[in-house]
């Protein structure tokens, strides 16, 4: 899986050099209004934590965990990657959730050196809240918060 400098690399491979496409003020517009409606939303998920009795960022773990693709567990690694987190604040971070009663720690039984992190029914049942809210607010964006085509950039 890449990680963030690789995939810079790779956007800017792609674009044009910054001087041969001048942006214009809809340009700027269309790019403070997407990371404004991001922001709404990530404070949004934000409060909705809090007001659940959980820290946000357990909530992306738990999240990240059930969401892992092709399987439900992830390795220590693998969430840090997905959190775009240093790896030993998301040990720490799963040492909090793992006292809460969230998630469990459990040996691979294919790979005795992996460590595989899971949810417990505890953690499920607070996910599966929190999850249903943030799929309705969504919902509720729909029409709203919507990706700008970035090509558009291109045809000045």
């Amino acid at each position: 899986m890449p990680d963030v400098s690789q995939i810079l690399q790779s956007v800017e491979s792609a674009v044009p050099k910054p001087d041969a496409v001048p942006l214009n003020k809809r340009d700027f517009e269309t790019l403070a209004d997407f990371r404004y409606q991001i922001r709404k939303f990530v404070r949004f998920s934000e409060h909705l934590a809090r007001q659940h009795g959980i820290k946000p960022q357990q909530y992306l773990l738990l999240l990240q965990i059930k969401g892992y693709p092709g399987r439900d567990w992830a390795t220590v690694g693998e969430l840090a990657e997905r959190l775009q987190a240093q790896h030993h604040g998301v040990v720490a971070l799963i040492s909090r959730c793992e006292k809460l009663g969230f998630v469990e720690r459990r040996r691979s039984s294919e790979d005795r050196r992996r460590i595989e992190i899971r949810l417990l029914a505890k953690g499920e049942t607070v996910l599966d809240k929190l999850a249903r809210l943030h799929r309705a607010e969504l919902l509720s964006l729909q029409g709203r918060f919507i990706v700008p085509d970035m090509r558009a950039f291109d045809r000045h």
